[in-house]
């Protein structure tokens, strides 16, 4: 069962997120509900090329393909980390050229943390350790950087992508699935940011030589564990199932977005603020005390499942001999850190969002059990229409979404070859 305390900050939560999500909505300029049963769509894909292979040539074997992108005349751009370079292709698959290299010149790279196509052709990587955004022109060629300016000292980099049809891109400082930091002090002191009160949706323009940050929205930032002050980025230490911050770029520049354990969609921009919130009504699993003893179990099978041999690996190698720990005592130290988890107090309902290239909005929903994050995807259009919903066991969604119905998958295979797989996918 839940200790007083905990029951006592759970209450307090719901309190804070009820009287946010009323605000937010009484704040909408439409609230649109969509139905309760789902309407079953059956997805499609017809497969164009694929590339990334051992025995391919020399370009394709690549080390770790982190990002995938098209250009508004379906080319695609693939990100190598491994080698901080990046592959342009052709729609029939066939390398057009390479961009850029590692380097400190001009146009290298030395910490990719981001990588956009714009609709024109022309390519936008994110560099923090340059602190800059290199910005290639649409045959490849290096333009021209564009600083971050601000302090140097400490950087936060999440998710960006690209504002459709304008010089400039959007990004999150922290809260989405992808999230990078660099530290630059001359005494080695970590700095310490403010307290963050919200999760900022952010414009960047690059139509200058420094970036002009904007933001397009605040969306809610959960209060973490209660009696433990934030960390050195200013964020609240998080819960278990904390809700995520789930977005996407619209075409017209808008984002759609979701920040909270409930089913709502909202749609926002630069200066208007949320306009419509598209909800279903699901309602979020309340975490209970058996139910945080059931995942706490489940977690703890999982890392009895993981042999001695992966738990010794610290990933740390000196004078080429790998440093290895002793299994038993990092097992320990993780059923440690299981048994001393604390839960948010509810179980967001949604996992994922993502946006089509014609603004379809792909929202994937929690599968049977709470930790699961492969369940139904819903397709949704910003005005409010419910097109239908693909089932879990079906419900694939790309990593990069391109005009005319392509799309592109990154798949690993059992030695870890990436390979990008590119065709066309319909639903209906």
């Amino acid at each position: 069962m839940n200790s007083p305390r905990m029951t006592t900050v759970c209450s307090a939560w719901a309190v804070t997120i009820l009287s946010f999500l009323s605000v937010g909505l009484s704040s909408a300029q439409e609230r649109i509900d969509l139905p309760a049963e789902d309407r079953r769509l059956e997805a499609t894909f017809e497969e164009l090329y694929r590339i990334g292979s051992l025995s391919g040539q020399d370009w394709e074997q690549f080390g770790d393909v982190s990002t995938v992108a098209f250009d508004g005349a379906g080319r695609l751009y693939v990100l190598d980390g491994q080698v901080e370079r990046i592959f342009l292709v052709d729609g029939g698959g066939t390398l057009v050229r390479q961009v850029g290299r590692e380097g400190d010149g001009p146009g290298e790279f030395r910490d990719i943390t981001g990588m956009v196509a714009m609709e024109d052709g022309r390519l936008v990587v994110r560099d923090l350790t340059h602190r800059a955004y290199h910005v290639f022109d649409p045959n490849g060629d290096f333009e021209r950087m564009v600083r971050m300016g601000g302090n140097p000292s400490l950087t936060i980099a999440g998710l960006l992508m690209a504002q459709r049809g304008a010089n400039a891109v959007i990004t999150t400082p922290h809260g989405s699935r992808a999230f990078a930091t660099t530290m630059n002090t001359p005494d080695g002191r970590i700095p310490r940011r403010d307290p963050a009160t919200s999760r900022p949706i952010e414009l960047v323009s690059l139509a200058g030589e420094e970036i002009v940050t904007d933001t397009m929205v605040d969306a809610w930032l959960p209060p973490g564990r209660e009696g433990v002050g934030p960390n050195i980025f200013g964020l609240p230490r998080p819960l278990t199932f904390d809700p995520r911050l789930h977005w996407g770029v619209l075409p017209d520049g808008s984002v759609a977005f979701a920040d909270s354990t409930t089913y709502a969609i909202k749609i926002a921009a630069a200066g208007t603020g949320i306009s419509s919130v598209l909800t279903r009504p699901f309602t979020p699993e309340p975490m209970t005390g058996p139910r945080i003893r059931e995942e706490k179990n489940r977690r703890l099978r999982e890392l009895e499942a993981i042999p001695d041999e992966e738990l010794s690996r610290t990933g740390s190698v000196i004078n080429g001999e790998p440093v290895r720990r002793d299994p038993g005592v990092e097992r320990e130290r993780r059923r440690e850190n299981i048994e001393n988890l604390e839960f948010f107090y509810e179980v967001p309902v949604i996992r994922g969002l993502f946006v089509g290239w014609d603004g379809t909005i792909w929202v994937r929903r929690r599968g049977e059990e709470p930790a699961s994050n492969n369940g139904p995807v819903d397709l949704l259009m910003p005005d409010g229409r419910y097109l239908g919903t693909l089932p879990a066991d079906g419900a694939e969604i790309p990593d990069a979404f391109g005009p005319d119905g392509l799309a592109a998958f990154i798949e690993t295979d059992e030695l870890g070859v990436k390979t990008v797989v590119v065709g066309r996918l319909s639903v209906g």
